[in-house]
């Protein structure tokens, strides 16, 4: 097939080449790959993150107030730009890094990342035109964080034999899940002393692994003459762009309603890029060379795997704000915690979550090498779907050491699911579509961060929506609120309040300001730590629910798509054993 790679066997056995480079017969050379690979998946995902918890940080140092009337779209772009970007393009840098080189496209990411951090830490504007800046070299910063994400799985894969390739993609797989764990904490504590550290941190390691992978990595295939299949690319990347931004705008309110999901121009866009999608999939199956072969899907293996990993990717983006909202906007202010200070104790307090990740991933990995993918891809899933359900459990005031157990169980189960996932999809494809593969992945990866925000986003509001008017305009006359103005509050849309309590705002002052002064009006009672946490803890409980029980029969389906094979997959995976073994 044009574009293809074919298994290069060694010239012969060699040592460190002269000029101190490891050669790519070189013994120890795929350790080379996969640390170099590796430090490349934990900056990309780092930055998925990074900006989560940096967000009041930079919109204070671009002195522009997120939540002001017109300024959500900022809001919402900066959380989702990266993502959407990153989502729609791995799959085309795959393929593309199939046709001229997986490293060359990786290398050139490295490149193209470090740029944009620069560009991103001077940026030189204020206000809106400060927040366009940032957005758009958040978006020249995901396409190279797309080339990286896309092509580091497939190097791995052509650099180790089978019988190690789970322990090499499970390193990968959790510094790629733990870097946007990673991300809260050290966004946190960067934008405590300066927004603008939140990029210049990119940018020594961004030289140090440019410089090295131009130096350490080559090509372990031999590339024949193809070409880019345009038709497929710009269907699929227009249709899920399209899709994904539908999917953001669909939690703003509208008309009335506490979501936009009623909104024309949502509702055209879920129809136009599902229909763009549609035809993707028929442009696919009628050219010769297409971007990604659909007949992979025909593999059980690779079909269960990938929609294990779209599920796990959204119940996983959802946790983190869930828990991000819970910490910062309930929790954290009941302990005592200013609400400025929440962003960085919320990154802190949710160690445990990464923590348990660190160590059950590589692991897994090691162990599913010897003993199958499936079982610990399984059993991972369905410890974080229990976990989901303990989460519902606990009080919304909860002992810390409950929810620490909790979240570091969590963490677990994703760990033992990650790498296993990872080396049954990457193993379940020929290795002239590893690329391809290895983008479809990464898009099911981003498109699932992207969908968790939307879909766990809409099911809280509509849970807050049944409780919240009520117990706000109820609270607020309590403390001496003129009756009219309580009311007008309790009518606001509950994502306003969400976003508050997401960027570490007190959300009873931004969202009223002056209205709650006046003759009786208890001012110091409705500005201090309790009053919102307490008056939101029922109705974001009730939310709560709704939001982790679908999260954790999302779980359920995900493990049972992970138990899926065929003897099909059996006889592939015996085939390219045995190819590898001959090379």
């Amino acid at each position: 097939m044009g574009g293809s790679y074919v298994s290069e066997a060694p010239a012969r056995p060699a040592a460190k080449s002269r000029s101190g480079r490891f050669d790519r017969d070189h013994p120890h050379y795929k350790w080379v790959a996969l640390s170099n690979t590796t430090l490349g998946m934990l900056l990309a995902t780092i930055n998925s993150s990074i900006v989560l918890i940096s967000l009041p940080a930079i919109f204070n140092g671009i002195h522009l107030n997120p939540l002001a009337p017109g300024n959500v779209s900022y809001l919402l772009w900066m959380l989702m730009g990266f993502l959407l970007v990153s989502a729609v393009l791995v799959v085309s840098l795959g393929r593309l890094g199939d046709l001229v080189g997986r490293v060359r496209m990786y290398n050139l990411g490295f490149v193209v990342f470090t740029v944009s951090s620069v560009a991103l830490a001077l940026d030189p504007l204020d206000q809106g035109p400060g927040a366009l800046w940032l957005i758009g070299w958040r978006v020249v910063q995901a396409v190279g964080g797309a080339m990286i994400f896309a092509n580091s799985t497939a190097i791995l894969t052509d650099a180790f034999p089978a019988r190690q390739r789970g322990t090499a993609l499970g390193v990968n797989q959790v510094a790629a899940i733990a870097g946007s764990f990673i991300g809260l904490v050290l966004g946190g504590v960067l934008a405590e002393i300066d927004w603008k550290l939140v990029f210049w941190v990119n940018v020594p390691l961004g030289i140090i692994g440019t410089i090295w992978s131009y130096r350490s990595l080559h090509e372990l295939g031999t590339k024949t003459k193809g070409k880019l299949d345009w038709p497929g690319n710009i269907t699929f990347a227009v249709g899920l762009g399209v899709l994904l931004a539908a999917i953001t705008y669909g939690i703003q309110p509208y008309g009335g309603h506490t979501t936009g999901w009623t909104n024309p121009w949502v509702l055209a866009g879920l129809i136009g890029g599902a229909a763009l999608l549609i035809a993707f999939c028929v442009i696919e199956t009628r050219v010769a060379e297409p971007m990604f072969h659909l007949g992979l899907f025909r593999s059980r293996v690779f079909a269960g795997g990938s929609l294990a990993g779209l599920l796990s990717a959204v119940g996983r983006g959802g946790l983190q704000f869930m828990l991000i909202i819970w910490l910062q906007g309930i929790w954290l202010p009941l302990h005592g915690y200013d609400y400025e200070s929440t962003p960085l104790w919320a990154g802190i307090y949710l160690l445990p979550l990464t923590l348990g990740f660190l160590v059950a991933g590589p692991i897994s990995g090691a162990l599913s090498d010897r003993f199958g993918t499936k079982l610990f891809a399984a059993v991972g899933l369905l410890l974080t779907a229990a976990t989901f359900v303990g989460l519902v459990l606990i009080p919304v005031d909860f002992p810390y050491w409950l929810f620490a157990v909790m979240v570091a169980l969590n963490g677990l189960g994703s760990g033992l699911f990650s790498s296993p996932n990872a080396s049954a999809v990457m193993g379940a494809v020929p290795a002239n579509q590893r690329g391809a593969a290895a983008g479809m992945r990464g898009t099911f990866m981003n498109s699932g961060s992207a969908l968790s925000i939307g879909v766990f986003f809409s099911l809280m509001i509509v849970g807050l929506a049944a409780k919240l008017p009520q117990a706000l305009t109820t609270g607020l006359t309590q403390q001496g609120v003129d009756p009219a103005v309580a009311a007008k509050a309790g009518q606001l849309p509950p994502v306003g309040s969400l976003f508050a309590a997401f960027l570490g705002y007190n959300p009873i002052k931004t969202l009223l300001g002056d209205q709650i002064s006046g003759p009786g009006v208890n001012r110091g009672a409705l500005e201090g730590k309790d009053f919102f946490p307490h008056l939101i803890a029922g109705p974001f409980h009730s939310g709560l629910v709704v939001v982790f029980v679908a999260a954790a029969a999302m779980m359920v389906v995900a493990a049972v798509a992970s138990l899926l094979g065929d003897r099909r997959d059996r006889r592939t995976a015996a085939e390219s054993a045995t190819g590898e073994a001959a090379a």
